[in-house]
């Protein structure tokens, strides 16, 4: 199913549209922490390629919350006041995820780090995105959904878009 054109069927969409980013955040997410063995003392170091998914994935989980910061939070705040405190609540989770991106970041490049402080930083994330989204949802896709006006597209409200299924 795809939106229609117009502004307003645009806007619609991107409501749901966040909640299809974060089911795919999530995703990859647990996809990360799975590739983790168990850590243990003297353990092989993550891989190439584990390192350049976590790098990929930390660069999108931060488009999204930099683009949800100045796109979607900034039309919400102007057009549906009574939701400044949430947006600045969830503004905060976003530094604290930037923090913790940060940290997976200099994990991965530091060859002394040991893969149960990287699985520690990931799955504190987890647990972290995992209240934040649906909060998020909770307090936002309704508002999203019932905007109108000329939004942009979900990338510039949201950072990303959503990823299509393989067919």
């Amino acid at each position: 199913m795809h939106p229609t054109s117009s502004p307003a069927g645009r806007l619609a969409a991107v409501g749901n549209q966040m909640i299809e980013i974060h089911l795919w955040l999530s995703a990859e997410l647990a996809r990360l922490r799975a590739s983790l063995d168990p850590a243990s003392p003297g353990e092989v170091r993550p891989s190439r390629d584990l390192r350049a998914h976590c790098l990929t994935f930390c660069a999108a989980l931060g488009r999204h919350h930099t683009g949800e910061d100045a796109g979607a939070f900034r039309l919400l705040a102007d057009q549906v006041p009574e939701l400044r405190p949430v947006i600045a609540n969830l503004i905060t989770d976003h530094e604290v995820v930037a923090g913790i991106l940060e940290r997976v970041e200099d994990l991965l490049g530091d060859v002394t780090a040991m893969p149960a402080q990287l699985r520690g930083e990931l799955d504190g994330l987890a647990a972290l995105l995992e209240s934040h989204f649906r909060y998020e949802e909770k307090r936002l896709v309704n508002a999203l959904n019932a905007l109108t006006g000329q939004p942009g597209t979900a990338e510039e409200l949201l950072g990303l878009t959503a990823p299509q299924p393989a067919d």
